[in-house]
């Protein structure tokens, strides 16, 4: 695996849903960027995954995904509480895991980036995690972060990549890590296949 397994895995899932996909995108706010700070701004963040797909329209055809592999899923209350009260999590500011979404400069360059590489304005933000815990709408509804990002926010489960996959796959060699895999799994058992 080149990317970190759920990076990976989010990038085939878009794949297999009709996506070009491009990983680890660098961007940073401009230096010419009225509030470019060179002592916060000048480490580049990255988009984990960037799925382009030029047969959907509107918000669809592009999707910049975020992923967060906890082991223990993501509880989306919790994680809105910690960057609104600035919470030190493992040692540092909660919001700089989620600055595209919280500080205007980063949201900027965000866009700027999407935008340089699909000519696109519009997308949706997806944040993939291993698994969801609680309810979603404290994340996917945030008014804050839709106006700091300008952006539809949604939270894609590993449990949801698979049953997206899933039924689509055949007995032909599925063309993505994760495709692949699922047949495996399918033909061993694990999901309701041949020796089950």
């Amino acid at each position: 695996m080149k990317e970190d397994i759920l990076e990976q895995l989010a990038s085939d899932y878009l794949e297999a849903l009709g996506y070009f996909t491009l990983t680890n995108v660098k961007f940073r706010p401009d230096p010419s960027d009225p509030a470019f700070d060179s002592k916060q701004d000048s480490v580049h963040s990255d988009i984990d995954v960037l799925g382009y797909c030029p047969k959907r329209a509107g918000v669809d055809r592009v999707i910049a995904v975020s992923c967060k592999s906890l082991q223990e899923g993501f509880w989306p209350e919790w994680e809105v509480n910690a960057i609104e009260k600035n919470k030190l999590v493992s040692g540092r500011e909660a919001w700089r895991r989620y600055r595209e979404l919280v500080v205007p400069k980063w949201a900027r360059a965000f866009r700027k980036c999407i935008s340089d590489l699909t000519n696109e304005s519009t997308f949706v933000y997806v944040t993939a995690v291993t698994k969801v815990n609680g309810d979603r709408s404290p994340w996917e509804n945030n008014s804050k972060f839709r106006e700091t990002l300008g952006a539809e926010i949604r939270l894609l489960s590993l449990n949801e990549m698979v049953e997206a996959v899933l039924p689509a796959l055949s007995n032909t060699v599925a063309n993505s890590e994760l495709g692949r895999t699922l047949q495996l799994f399918k033909a061993a058992g694990i999901l309701g296949g041949k020796d089950a």
